[in-house]
């Protein structure tokens, strides 16, 4: 409740008094005046529990009539809505709660009073009610889980990680303000300590100390952000999760050492020792993997590789090394991290303050003399047979070609170098492509067993090279090389040649030429510029200009004809030295051919295709003769008859005797007269007479055909509808092939005629088959065996077949197919 004193509202009313009367004068002459009161304000407490309604305060009117209140704006009929009210005797009342923080903070109204006798407006006036705020919202963490990775070198006092949070309380009152605290750390070790700072509503963590990976992975800090309410405090926590990344504090350390320390000389990419580490960091991180280094080295025989997968050190020979030379190689060998190294110890912990570290950071300078670890290593060298050595192994010398053979030209020396295997050694040639050289397997003496040859195709630059060896006889024998290299002086050896024989000339008014060249494979003096003289009767028709040079013009004269000319040439070198070469000129109208050579060339060639295509013509000749005699000469075709079946069906599973008869071998008789063929000596293949020796069957009733004439049955032949086709396209080339040769004719007529007949023996002995009643066949019984009355076995049961259970009623439920079969096989029971 709020209490007013009297001069507060004397003056209040005098104020409005004034502000009211010029208002009303300005609008209406007709008004009356009027006073009102002015209130400062009222307060509400937010979340006040009740009981509703309760009173705030009192509007107090000193009227001699009658007023009404009436109460508009925030609270009212303005949200928060129907809180407010206002009761006749001018107390104003509060119907529920309020929130601060939802809602306006202040409830700006308007209050009337109204005359009951006219409702005009007596008194209005502004009222503020303010909403008092309590504790009633905690601080809260913008997330209630942070999270985030530190390098395990992260230094004392940087920052870590910021946490955010809010209080929706009155920020000015001590409902909205808030302290962090970290309340917990997990686990707690003595090397490090967190801290927060907070600055209004975020806090920084930070920590003091050093961070070692291999006591905590992670850490786990609780931070509490608690406000200051006056009543009660309220607080919210969230959880700061810091995970640790491992670094490279801990140096690797050799923990031991494999391998036979020990390599064959001249063996090379052999490993010969395994060295191991042990390191405190991740297993497989940057941290953790070795890098190893060879002191030593100076010759860089060896190498050191990390096994990706142990991490030792791979220890190499990657250059031959000579036992002779040197036994021991004593080596010192290191190891560190793919990384830089970096060390954080404590000295002194501070209360509330920064620690006294002792650091080695990895930008550091520290060597790694001072400051990883290293062994000595020792790598024995085990002698070995070596091969001979040459001394020199490289000779040259220098000879005139064609010296006589045996000459001697160098003589090796070589030795053997091993101090414990102490062997002799034998001298033997190795690449000699021409086979020009020998060497004494004791002395080495190499000598020629071929003339030298300076122009041989495998001289080059005027040298030829070879090699030799010295194989010792040791286990496993070795062999040394040496090398010599034979240069050869030139000799005036080879006469000049040309290089072309054959030239083409134009007939011309005038004298014409062509260029002709020689070569001579020695070099000058002996050589080029060459001498060219012409020999025979050339005069007046042939001749060279200019005499001497390499390359010369052959001139025609005029009065050459054309054709083919060959000319001797006399070609000799700076020495006299010459040989006689033959010439051949072609001398032709290029008027008609312009180029002589192309023509020479073409009647060249053209010999051996005109003789191909005679040769191919002869082929073809002789084939289509050997094709046509084939043709003529091969056996001929005889028309195969199909015995077509006639339909009808018998009884098979009968024993009674048969139906057939005998019938007379006469039917198949079938004779022919050699004189009717036609002047064809045809007896000498076909037998004048031919017997068919077959047993034919007639049908009782009918008389057989013994004879009808050629045509029936040449008619029949082509007409008869159960021949196939192929039979009948066979025949059919038989008669075309046999009519297009006259020297065939008399052939076909015979065969028409073998053919007639026998179509006649084969409806004889068909038409005898259709006699069903007469039984000619003779069937006795044969015993092929007897093997005694058979003996009865009580121990096997009889066996009982069962009455025949067949009725003719059960053909009539089958199919006409099967319907029709039973009709023919048994018509007695169909008839039933």
């Amino acid at each position: 409740m709020i209490c007013f004193s009297m001069r507060t509202l004397s003056v209040s009313f005098l104020l409005l008094l004034s502000v009211w009367s010029v208002c009303v004068w300005a609008d209406s002459g007709r008004i009356r005046q009027k006073r009102a009161w002015i209130i400062d304000s009222f307060t509400i407490e937010e979340e006040y529990p009740g009981p509703f309604p309760y009173k705030i305060g009192k509007v107090e009117l000193d009227r001699s009539y009658l007023v009404n209140y009436i109460l508009h704006g925030d609270g009212v009929d303005n949200d928060p809505k129907n809180i407010l009210s206002i009761d006749k005797s001018g107390y104003v009342l509060v119907h529920g709660k309020v929130d601060y923080e939802s809602g306006p903070k202040i409830l700006s109204s308007t209050f009337e009073a109204r005359n009951q006798s006219n409702n005009e407006v007596d008194t209005r006036l502004g009222l503020e009610i303010k909403i008092l705020d309590i504790n009633d919202h905690a601080p809260k963490f913008q997330k209630s889980v942070y999270e985030v990775s530190v390098d395990e070198s992260h230094d004392q006092g940087k920052e870590v990680l910021t946490v955010l949070a809010s209080d929706q309380d009155d920020s000015s009152t001590n409902n909205g303000t808030f302290v962090f605290t970290i309340k917990s750390v997990t686990p707690k070790t003595d090397n490090v300590e967190f801290y927060i700072h907070q600055q209004k509503e975020s806090g920084t963590i930070y920590l003091r100390g050093c961070l070692d990976y291999e006591k905590a992975q992670k850490y786990t800090l609780l931070v509490e952000a608690k406000d200051e309410g006056e009543k009660i405090q309220l607080s919210s926590t969230s959880t700061l999760i810091i995970n640790i990344s491992d670094n490279n504090n801990n140096l690797p350390e050799f923990s031991g050492k494999t391998g036979p320390g020990k390599v064959k000389e001249r063996e090379t990419e052999v490993e010969v020792l395994r060295l191991q580490v042990t390191d405190k960091d991740v297993h497989g991180s940057k941290a953790w993997k070795a890098k190893y280094t060879i002191h030593g080295n100076k010759k860089e025989i060896f190498k050191i590789e990390t096994d990706p997968v142990t991490n030792e050190g791979i220890l190499t020979v990657v250059k031959q090394m000579d036992y002779e030379e040197q036994t021991n190689h004593n080596l010192s060998i290191s190891v560190q991290n793919e990384i830089p190294y970096f060390s954080c110890k404590i000295k002194e912990k501070v209360p509330n303050a920064m620690w006294v570290l002792v650091k080695i950071p990895q930008n550091s300078d520290m060597r790694a003399s001072n400051l990883y670890n290293s062994i000595p290593v020792t790598i024995h060298v085990e002698d070995v047979n070596d091969p001979p050595v040459f001394i020199p192994p490289f000779k040259e010398v220098v000879v005139m070609e064609n010296i006589d053979v045996g000459t001697s030209l160098a003589t090796f020396t070589a030795k053997d170098m091993d101090g414990s295997h102490i062997n002799t050694f034998k001298f033997v040639t190795g690449e000699d492509i021409d086979k020009w050289i020998t060497i004494d397997a004791k002395t080495g003496k190499v000598s020629t067993i071929k003339i030298l040859d300076r122009e041989s195709p495998f001289v080059i630059n005027s040298t030829y090279t070879t090699t030799l060896y010295a194989v010792d006889e040791g286990v496993p024998p070795l062999t040394g090389t040496g090398t010599l290299v034979i240069h050869l002086n030139d000799q005036n050896d080879n006469v000049p040649i040309l290089e072309r024989n054959a030239f083409s000339i134009c007939i011309d008014k005038e004298p014409t030429m062509v260029n002709i060249t020689a070569v001579d494979l020695d070099f000058p003096p002996f050589g080029s510029p060459f001498y060219y003289e012409l020999l025979g009767d050339v005069k007046d028709k042939w001749s060279v200009e200019p005499a001497h040079g390499t390359t010369v013009s052959l001139v025609k004269e005029k009065r050459v004809y054309s054709g083919h000319h060959l000319l001797q040439i006399k070609i000799s070198d700076q020495q006299g030295f010459y040989s006689i070469q033959n010439l051949t000129v072609t001398v032709c109208d290029c008027s008609i051919t312009p180029n002589c050579h192309v023509r020479m060339v073409s009647q060249a060639r053209m010999g051996p295709v005109a003789a191909c295509l005679v040769v191919l013509a002869i082929l073809i000749l002789t084939a289509m003769c050997l094709m046509s005699l084939l043709m003529s000469c091969k056996a001929e075709k005889k028309m195969i008859m199909m015995d077509d079946g006639l339909g009808h069906l018998i009884t098979t599973n009968s024993e009674n005797p048969g139906t057939d008869c005998m019938v007379s071998s006469s039917v198949g008789i079938h004779k022919t007269d050699s004189s009717k063929v036609n002047g064809i000596n045809a007896t000498k293949n076909i037998n004048s007479s031919q017997k068919v020796t077959t047993q034919t069957v007639i049908h009782k009733g009918q008389q057989a055909i013994s004879q009808a004439p050629s045509s029936v049955y040449n008619n029949q032949t082509f007409k008869h509808s159960t021949y196939r086709n192929s039979t009948r396209r066979t025949y059919k080339e038989n008669v075309q092939q046999s009519c297009m040769r006259s020297s065939f004719r008399g052939n076909y007529s015979y065969t028409k005629a073998y053919l007639d007949e026998n179509f006649a023996i084969l409806i004889n002995q068909k038409l005898a088959l259709q006699s069903r009643d007469e039984e000619c066949g003779i069937y006795e019984p044969r015993c092929y065996a007897d093997e005694g009355q058979p003996t009865a076995n009580d121990e096997l049961d009889a066996i009982s077949i069962p009455e025949d259970d067949f009725h003719p009623e059960m053909l009539k439920n089958l199919d006409s197919r099967f319907s029709q079969l039973a009709t023919i096989s048994r018509p007695d029971l169909m008839r039933r």
